[in-house]
């Protein structure tokens, strides 16, 4: 009953999404529509029983940026955008998704068929004509979602964008961590698993922490790979360094970390023992 009722809860949010891009948004500025699709995916997180907490934020990057990340679930995306509203790269396939995929099309998806060579090459320029115009794009380079627990090769080819558009790469990494303070594959969205199942098993499996990581920005390159292998390697840390906070095994560190909430603004710093600064919006307990 519970989980029909968060179901059903996420559904009517949904169909609010489709009504708000559909009517508001023509009328809206850009700030506007970024403010409003950060605040519903907030609420979309809360619907799901997932939080946010954002570390590192001071190192993010506003303007002209490839955000680049390790991918585990569909909820990856309103993660990344109740952190910062930002258009995607994404799979062909989402486009034709039951809602999600209209609403993904008129928030500036760009959409990759990666089987066909002149589909990927397309894509390219479109991003790299983005970021040279200021927008910010994230793309995940597994090219594929993986169920969290190590980092999947990265991809090259799409970071041509970024040496074409001559900007920075900014690497992220999530991690999501059950009520129990485990590092928790529930999000999970792999294999054979539908959508309505990999739903379920998210709203069943209880609270759920996303840790979403902000590393620190890569300066341009002239070439895709040695930025694909310097991104590789710092979200690999980046997942290293969260998985040791969260591991069993291990006293958990008394940091600060940001946790937001639709509607708050204010900003602090808090330093640990490793030297990370995590930006926090209101202290986690």
């Amino acid at each position: 009953m519970r989980t029909t009722l968060a179901k059903l809860r996420l559904g009517l949010h949904l169909l609010h999404g489709l009504w708000i891009v559909a009517i508001h948004f023509p009328r809206m500025s850009q700030a506007r529509q970024r403010d409003m699709t950060r605040t519903w995916s907030l609420k979309l997180l809360r619907l799901a029983g997932v939080r946010l907490v954002v570390h590192h934020d001071e190192t993010r990057l506003e303007h002209g940026a490839l955000v680049v990340g390790n991918h585990i679930s569909w909820i990856d995306i309103y993660v990344i955008n109740a952190w910062r509203p930002t258009p995607f790269v994404s799979k062909a396939e989402v486009r034709h998704w039951p809602i999600v995929g209209w609403l993904a099309t008129r928030l500036g998806t760009v959409f990759i068929e990666r089987e066909k060579r002149r589909d990927a090459k397309r894509t390219m320029h479109e991003m790299a004509e983005r970021l040279a115009a200021g927008e910010t794009m994230c793309v995940f380079p597994e090219g594929t979602t993986s169920d969290g627990l190590a980092l999947l090769p990265f991809h090259a080819n799409l970071f041509q964008s970024a040496v074409s558009a001559g900007c920075h790469v900014q690497p992220i990494c999530l991690l999501y961590e059950d009520a129990q303070g485990r590092q928790t594959t529930a999000p999970a969205y792999i294999g054979d698993t539908s959508l309505a199942e990999s739903l379920d098993t998210l709203l069943r499996s209880g609270p759920v922490t996303a840790h979403l990581y902000v590393g620190a920005p890569i300066e341009p390159a002239a070439d895709r790979r040695s930025l694909s292998a310097q991104a590789h390697e710092a979200v690999a840390a980046s997942l290293a360094l969260m998985q040791s906070r969260v591991s069993p095994a291990l006293e958990r560190p008394n940091a600060v970390a940001g946790v937001i909430e639709a509607g708050e603004s204010q900003q602090a710093d808090d330093r640990d023992g490793d030297g990370a600064i995590e930006g926090s919006l209101r202290p986690r307990h």
